[in-house]
């Protein structure tokens, strides 16, 4: 008789892999400038070859390409004006829709979300600065992780069972409110760039907007992933699957910052 799978079964080897990937981008952020750049590059390659790797079931070819080839354009943009920002993205999705057969849909849809979150994050440590680029790493894991141990321990009613299985309104909920607190803890940071002193209720809502953006990252993620009949984006990660399934959140939530970084 098999013995039941225990619910936390993963959770140690899920600790390992979020703490050698704490540390070595902890330094990549802490590090910046060319640094950062070259990482920010390396991950995005690899995130772009998982997504053509799920969306073809080809790890090689055109998703070594496309992956090197996003990783490329990503360094080179932190060099170049910010009017070529949007046409030289442009040009890597219409490359892929080009060399793709299947699923041009989801890469068209998915891809330019992956690759200008890879700007938007190298623009937050090059321009807001560290410390607010921590702000949205706190506010993501913490969404993450106050989500996980919610769900797991309380359970309840599915989100959005349809495209993730296994997210909770309980986690869903924990994770806007794990991000609010961490909110209220950089009040000091959001006053330092506003130049006058911030609200720190209005702090606490926008990192619970961001935490939320986050989660919708992951939902969209788990989409994809069902469209193309796969459970990890890839098996780079002990634990957590794939770069795509570990950063998937931080993709939502830096595309908003960027979004409103850019308009407001």
């Amino acid at each position: 008789m098999t013995a039941p799978v225990s619910k936390w079964g993963d959770l140690r080897v899920r600790i390992a892999s979020a703490v050698a990937m704490l540390v070595i981008g902890g330094g990549m952020v802490w590090l910046g400038g060319a640094w950062f750049h070259a990482f920010a590059g390396l991950v995005i390659g690899a995130m772009i070859w998982e997504l053509v790797r799920m969306l073809t079931h080809d790890g090689r070819g055109t998703a070594i390409a496309l992956g090197a080839l996003s990783g490329a354009v990503i360094v080179a943009l932190n060099y170049v004006p910010g009017l070529l920002v949007l046409p030289a993205i442009a040009a890597v999705v219409i490359a892929g829709a080009v060399a793709m057969r299947t699923a041009r849909k989801s890469w068209l849809i998915y891809a330019p979300m992956v690759l200008l979150a890879g700007y938007s994050l190298c623009w937050m440590r090059d321009g807001p600065g560290i410390v607010f680029l921590v702000w949205l790493l706190c506010v993501v894991i913490a969404s993450d992780v106050a989500g996980y141990f919610a769900g797991r321990t309380i359970g309840g009613p599915k989100f959005w069972p349809a495209i993730s299985p296994k997210k909770t309104w309980s986690g869903t909920v924990a994770g806007w409110i794990g991000a609010g607190l961490v909110g209220l803890c950089f009040v000091p940071v959001f006053t330092g760039i506003l130049g006058t002193p911030a609200n720190p209720l209005a702090v606490a809502l926008f990192s619970m907007f961001v935490g939320f953006a986050a989660q919708m990252g992951d939902i969209a993620e788990s989409a994809i992933k069902r469209r193309a009949g796969v459970k990890d984006s890839s098996a780079l990660i002990p634990g957590h699957g794939g770069l795509l399934d570990r950063f998937d959140a931080l993709i939502g939530a830096s595309l908003v910052v960027l979004a409103l970084g850019l308009f407001a």
